[in-house]
């Protein structure tokens, strides 16, 4: 096989790059044109291009979680992880530690990427504007923000405005709580489960969940 007939392998199918001769994983040209198509295809790279800046950039930029397969080098880089993080939110889990601890980082990763925060510094859990970042992006994040977030009531009506059944992460006594039960079955009808048994037979709230049971089987239908 020649340079050429590679070439065309790869422009047509990136993720090729791992089953062609060795000495087309160092050639640069080929694998920026493989990381192009998907930055994951990095983990088939000659070690010499994972520590190649250009490569790196054009990798994670495509794809985020290309991170894991860089030089640990850019691990600790700031324009590598933030880019990284930016595209793919658990990519932080990669990242240098003391990428965990930086809140830019943290809120970005967050942001496309709620369930990042069980990566960041135990510290940023505790943070009550990624909390609300997190669970507003997607109320399951609820489970993995510090306990007290769990017994805050603006972040638990986010969470379930987002996610009904993230009801099941909030502490008992909000599962209590009226307003938070009904917008989390108005949402998702089948968070009635995470509820305290009194609301469970409140009539308010079963019209609610009957009415979301409705629509949605109307939209099947439809």
């Amino acid at each position: 096989m020649d340079k050429k007939e590679a070439l065309k392998i790869i422009k047509k199918h990136g993720f090729e790059l791992q089953n062609l001769p060795d000495e087309f994983k160092k050639d640069k040209e080929i694998v920026l044109i493989a990381v192009k198509q998907d930055g994951d295809t990095l983990e088939y790279a000659a070690d010499s291009l994972k520590k190649d800046r250009e490569i790196v950039l054009e990798a994670v930029k495509n794809t985020g979680s290309a991170i894991k397969f860089v030089d640990d080098s850019f691990k600790k880089d700031r324009e590598i992880v933030l880019i990284a993080v930016k595209n793919y939110g658990r990519a932080i889990k990669f990242a240098d530690d003391s990428f965990k601890k930086d809140k830019e980082i943290v809120l970005e990763a967050v942001k496309t990427s709620s369930s990042a925060i069980q990566y960041a510094d135990d510290s940023f859990k505790k943070d009550k504007e990624i909390a609300l970042v997190a669970v507003k992006h997607d109320g399951y994040a609820l489970e993995h923000v510090d306990g007290s977030f769990k017994k805050d009531k603006e972040i638990v009506l986010e969470a379930v405005k987002n996610c009904g059944d993230a009801l099941e992460y909030a502490d008992d006594k909000l599962k209590a709580d009226k307003e938070v039960v009904i917008e989390a079955v108005k949402n998702e009808g089948s968070a009635l489960e995470y509820a305290d048994d009194k609301l469970k037979a409140d009539k308010e709230i079963i019209k609610v969940a009957k009415s979301w049971l409705i629509k949605i089987l109307k939209d099947s239908v439809q």
